[in-house]
């Protein structure tokens, strides 16, 4: 496994497709040094198999029809095929071939035959493989074929996928795997790819080529991401008639964290319209830097995105683009946003992964979906970058989980064998329940997890913004949304740090109540008070578990442990102040 190796210029002519029709039908891209370093790698061992890992917006897709041109004009291969987890990936990697000069049908249907001698390859999604992979064998025995295996994770989603994957491509002349999402524990290999036994003894997946963020990011070629945390009081009422009433992003039970972030993101209540309104603000701030700034929402289903959407419409004064899997438009509306100057794009999965908007600056996830591989997919929306200096804004509910991930987002994870992790499965089944009922057009019942409710009513906080793994707390919402939209990644982490100091150093000196005619200036309710110690221990726990690892739950159960109390959302200001106290000495003693 090799990551950032330079490029080699003695192949700089081994690079240049000795192909001599290419010139009829394109020209090729431009590499990065990763994409040639990667294909030095590639050309000077020759593999039947390579799995490349590299982060989303790093150019998996130029770097894999390099390869294709490369082989092409070596005569090592005659035809392409390229199989994609959805249809309009299959477009998008047609024309993104066709600019490198290499002509793909996204129009084949598995057990169509013959295509027309203009092409040479064809798209196929991982589903439409599974329907017929006799078919696609035949095909892949009569030519010298290259298969281009895109976000080759899903080859590992059910057992139909991953059999007819092997069944289909085992005589290919060459297999190309690409992923650019955190892997995750299974019992299933997945097809072509080398696994070979990890420190524990347990199989893991082995990556011919990684490029991960924390290179991408270095390499100026995706941006920083700014997320941006918000809690707030949720109320709702379950089946049985009792009212329940919690704080988002406190530490609660598994049932009660998915109830209070679903009525958070229930559109009748007041989260979604703060949330959104803020990332409008944030969106304006961005584009008078970046002036085709576009904004994305990912929504759990298709009612709460039509009405996510007519939210949008009254703050922002302009209608959002609603984008529905469901919709034979849906590609033709996703392709018009990419070139176009509309400010918000509103989805429930179409541009969850792979899709290529890379105007892109703004996000907001409200989605009740949280597993690794999701939230991954969805960051890397934002992250391509255009020109050096452009931030990413995501907005996200202040849940440990979302957030541990947020912290994460430069770990690396190999696919891992033997290792059922009970949860991370049981999480996995409802997120395909989940979108298969959201693709469906289906609402976000309190059936679909067993956790029924009715949201009776939401409130949205600014909790704080998490950056390059620390959490920065401010009373002040608009120290984060008035950042400007073109910073480097070392301005924007020196920014917030000294924003940071400059409000500790306010709240230091901050004059004692003055007297007006006798009678103090009224202090901050008890309300308000507890609501900033809580902001301020949510961000000592978010920055502990960047250092620590530990998880947010963890954190706060030792410290209700050895401060005592209850849990922080009913704990008083003495106990809160106590647990910031202890969290602050840990960091000190280097506990």
């Amino acid at each position: 496994m090799t990551a950032g190796r330079p490029a080699d210029p003695h192949l700089t002519t081994a690079l240049t497709p000795a192909w001599p029709e290419r010139a009829a039908w394109g020209t090729a891209p431009s590499l990065r040094a990763w994409q040639s370093a990667a294909m030095t790698d590639y050309l000077a061992r020759s593999p039947r198999d390579f799995l490349a890992v590299a982060t989303p917006g790093a150019g998996k897709t130029t770097f894999a029809l390099s390869v294709a041109a490369e082989l092409i004009g070596r005569r090592v291969i005659d035809r392409v095929t390229v199989v994609a987890p959805t249809e309009h990936l299959k477009l998008q990697w047609a024309e993104a071939a066709a600019r490198a000069g290499i002509p793909i049908d996204p129009s084949y249907a598995v057990g169509k035959g013959k295509i027309s001698s203009d092409f040479l390859g064809i798209a196929v999604t991982y589903a439409g493989v599974a329907v017929n992979p006799l078919a696609l064998r035949v095909r892949t025995e009569r030519f010298k074929t290259l298969v281009i295996l895109d976000e080759v994770h899903h080859a590992g989603d059910a057992m139909s996928w991953g059999e007819g994957v092997r069944e289909a491509f085992e005589p290919a002349t060459r297999r190309l795997a690409l992923t650019g999402t955190p892997f995750r524990s299974d019992v299933n290999p997945i097809p072509f790819v080398t696994y070979a036994p990890g420190d524990d003894g347990v199989p893991r997946s082995v990556a011919d080529y990684t490029y991960g963020y924390g290179h991408a990011l270095a390499d100026h070629v995706v941006r920083p991401v700014l997320f941006l945390a918000y809690s707030g009081a949720m109320s709702w009422r379950t089946r049985a008639g009792d009212e329940v009433a919690a704080r988002l992003g406190e530490p609660l039970t598994k049932d009660l964290t998915n109830q209070a972030l679903r009525t958070a993101l229930d559109p009748s209540g007041s989260w979604i319209p703060t949330v959104l309104a803020a990332a409008d603000k944030r969106l304006t701030e961005v584009r008078r830097h970046m002036p085709d700034a576009g904004g994305l929402v990912i929504a759990t289903d298709q009612d709460s995105a039509r009405a996510y959407a007519a939210t949008l419409r009254s703050i922002s004064g302009e209608a959002p683009v609603v984008v529905l899997s469901d919709e034979k438009a849906a590609s033709k509306k996703i392709s018009a946003f990419t070139t176009g100057d509309q400010r918000w794009l509103v989805a429930v999965r179409m541009v969850s992964e792979g899709v290529d908007v890379p105007r892109l600056a703004v996000g907001v996830y409200a989605t009740t979906t949280s597993t690794p591989l999701f939230f991954a997919q969805a960051v890397g929306r934002f992250v391509r970058a255009r020109s050096r200096g452009e931030t990413a804004s995501i907005f996200v509910p202040s849940v440990p989980l979302l957030l541990e991930h947020a912290s994460g987002l430069e770990v690396e994870r190999d696919h891992v064998l033997g290792r059922r992790v009970t949860d991370e499965n049981d999480i996995f089944a409802a997120e395909r329940e989940l979108l298969a009922q959201a693709e469906a057009g289906e609402s976000a019942s309190s059936e679909q997890e067993g956790l029924p409710f009715e949201a009776l009513g939401s409130d949205a906080t600014f909790d704080h913004a998490l950056y390059d793994g620390d959490a920065y707390g401010s009373e002040e919402e608009m120290d984060f949304l008035g950042i400007p939209g073109l910073l480097e990644p070392q301005q924007m982490r020196e920014l917030l740090q000294q924003r940071q100091a400059d409000a500790a150093k306010a709240q230091r000196n901050r004059p004692a109540p003055t007297v007006v005619d006798d009678v103090p200036a009224a202090p901050p309710s008890t309300h308000e008070q507890l609501a900033v110690l809580r902001r301020e221990l949510n961000g000592l726990v978010a920055a502990w578990h960047h250092r620590t690892g530990q998880p947010h739950g963890t954190t706060h159960a030792t410290l209700r442990k050895e401060c005592g109390g209850p849990a922080a959302a009913v704990a008083n200001a003495d106990q809160l102040r106590a647990r910031i106290d202890r969290v602050r000495e840990w960091a000190v003693s280097g506990r």
